[in-house]
């Protein structure tokens, strides 16, 4: 049998470069390789893609890398200096943040004509940028954190004025960042100003929102509408004030993930229920993840959804598969499998 040969990214230019380095390591050690050749392609933090001959603990760029280019058209890619051909069946991004799960390299498949997992161009730009998500799904009737805009050079809003709109504690974040990456919870004048530098240091846009006491919820989606499926209910109980990046991916984080949580059957299928929607909503393939709070009064409401979720040994996405009777291997070839025969669809649609 012949296998499929996989084109493995990962690393990138944003400031998850190391989480998606620590997911990828998981996906190459548990990917079948009776079914699929793996070719695995490091993305620098200067965005150069170089070709690697093991992925071992550390990425090791010795002074004979072959820098991989593409080849727009021709589903290939071509090495320097050797001029070495590379056809791929499919691309695996395991990467987050800009330049990653942002459409970037899902429209750069889409000018090579390679098959690429998850979601496409589109869907991934929206899901990015949480303004435009909030946007979409508030026209949808979907339910969200009220919210206000910051721009770059906006004046610093008054706090006491904002929280009589949004109450208080409020979350600040960067439009387009995943991982908690430049996210506060402020109280207070002087924190609201340090955040909002903060969040404009990854985005010239920043979200100030209502912080939503309560659980914090999460449902894993895979598949192609309609057929999607969805997930068991995952519960976040964060070992910090709130699941800051260190909550999810330092050593000593005390978080914990609850599968499943700990709902009544009507809430549990309501919320599965919401998850399959904004999945269908946001034009949504192959993977997300869909965030949710869900506050005391056990109104639900959607926080985020991630077009790329992490794959490492923490991450809520495969975990919630697992507890399914899905493995970490099935799941790969599952991904796989959905955006070879998207593709084939596509081209059967066209004809």
């Amino acid at each position: 049998m012949q296998r499929t040969t996989v084109l493995l990214l990962f690393g990138g230019e944003s400031s998850e470069h190391d989480v998606s380095l620590s997911s990828a390591r998981n996906v190459y050690a548990a990917i079948d390789d009776t079914q699929f050749e793996v070719i695995l392609s490091y993305i620098d933090k200067h965005g150069k893609w170089w070709l690697l001959d093991s992925f071992d603990t550390d990425v090791d760029l010795h002074t004979n890398a072959a820098q991989l280019v593409p080849v727009l058209g021709a589903q290939s890619f071509i090495t320097l200096p050797n001029n070495t051909i590379i056809k791929p069946d499919v691309i695996l991004p395991i990467l987050h943040g800009k330049n990653g799960e942002d459409g970037s390299v899902q429209g750069l498949a889409q000018l090579l004509h390679i098959p690429i997992v998850g979601c496409d161009m589109t869907a991934s730009a929206i899901c990015m940028d949480k303004l435009a998500t909030k946007e979409i799904l508030d026209a949808h009737h979907i339910k969200i954190a009220p919210y206000e805009v910051h721009q770059r050079h906006d004046a610093i809003p008054d706090f006491s004025q904002l929280s009589m709109r949004l109450g208080s504690p409020m979350f600040v974040k960067p439009a387009r960042a995943g991982s908690s990456v430049g996210v506060s919870k402020v109280y207070g004048d002087e924190g609201l100003a340090m955040a909002i530098g903060l969040a404009h240091q990854h985005d010239d846009v920043v979200l100030i929102e209502r912080g939503i006491a309560g659980r914090e919820l999460e449902v894993a989606i895979l598949g192609n509408p309609p057929q999607h499926q969805t997930s068991g209910v995952g519960e976040i109980k964060p070992g910090d004030d709130f699941y800051s990046y260190d909550a999810k991916y330092a050593a000593s984080s005390m978080s914990e993930a609850i599968i499943p949580a700990q709902l009544c059957d009507e809430h549990s299928d309501h919320i599965r229920q919401q998850a399959g929607l904004v999945y269908e909503i946001l034009g949504c393939k192959g993977l997300a993840r869909v965030d949710f709070f869900m506050a005391e009064d056990n109104t639900l409401y959607v926080n985020e959804v991630n077009t790329l979720p992490g794959f490492t040994n923490i991450s809520m996405y495969p975990k919630l598969w697992r507890a399914a009777g899905i493995s970490y291997s099935q799941l790969i070839e599952r991904l796989i499998q959905l955006a070879i025969d998207d593709t084939m669809e596509g081209k059967i649609t066209e004809e």
